[in-house]
């Protein structure tokens, strides 16, 4: 089963960048979507931006034009390139992805990120 693990996170300032990695522990290639969601305290995580197995992107309205995501099978690695970061960025940062076989979904640990004004 694939593991995930985010790194990545920290403080920045308002304006700032932060690159997130989300490394698996095994094989990427016969992975579907794999997502990043934020969660704010006390809120349910919601999905930021997401790439596709065949390398297509989506993004939530809120950062579409500052983030990026890339996905390189080779290395087992998913990035999100945050970029021109807001307050309101501030959240824990999850990598998620769909797998084709039990249990079907996989969660990272998190990352926090912290956008101070």
């Amino acid at each position: 089963q694939v593991q995930l693990v985010e790194s990545g996170g920290g403080l920045v300032q308002t304006g700032g960048s932060l690159n997130l990695s989300c490394a698996a522990s095994g094989s990427i290639v016969r992975v579907n979507d794999i997502g990043w969601y934020g969660q704010v305290q006390g809120n349910q995580r919601e999905l930021v931006a997401v790439v596709t197995s065949s390398c297509r992107t989506n993004f939530v309205d809120s950062v579409k034009g500052r983030f990026t995501i890339s996905r390189d099978n080779a290395k087992n690695t998913v990035w999100l390139q945050m970029n021109s970061l807001k307050p309101e960025d501030t959240a824990v940062y999850y990598c998620n992805a769909r797998l084709p076989y039990f249990p079907f979904s996989t969660w990272g640990q998190g990352t926090q990120v912290t956008v101070s004004s």
